[in-house]
């Protein structure tokens, strides 16, 4: 089993954080000052370098407005239809 970091779902899920972030029209300086880091940590965790714990994603959905929910349900779906 390959390290899940380097699979494609896990590529799927930085595609869709990082697209949550932009559709809420934030940059990373913006989402780093609401979570309390820097940006150079926000840019590791859409690059994958810096791999996210269940209550960081909780952070970054909070961050962008969005619910954790509906984040992870919508992770799912695609998960599910690949």
């Amino acid at each position: 089993m390959e390290k899940s970091i380097y699979s494609k779902e896990y590529s799927l899920f930085l595609e869709h954080l990082r697209n949550a972030r932009e559709e809420k029209g934030l940059t990373q300086i913006e989402v780093a000052e609401k979570i309390g880091q820097t940006q150079s940590f926000v840019s590791k965790v859409e690059r994958g370098e810096r791999r996210l714990d269940i209550i960081e994603l909780r952070e970054f959905c909070t961050a962008f407005g969005m619910p954790f929910v509906k984040f992870v349900t919508h992770i799912e779906k695609v998960l599910n239809a690949k």
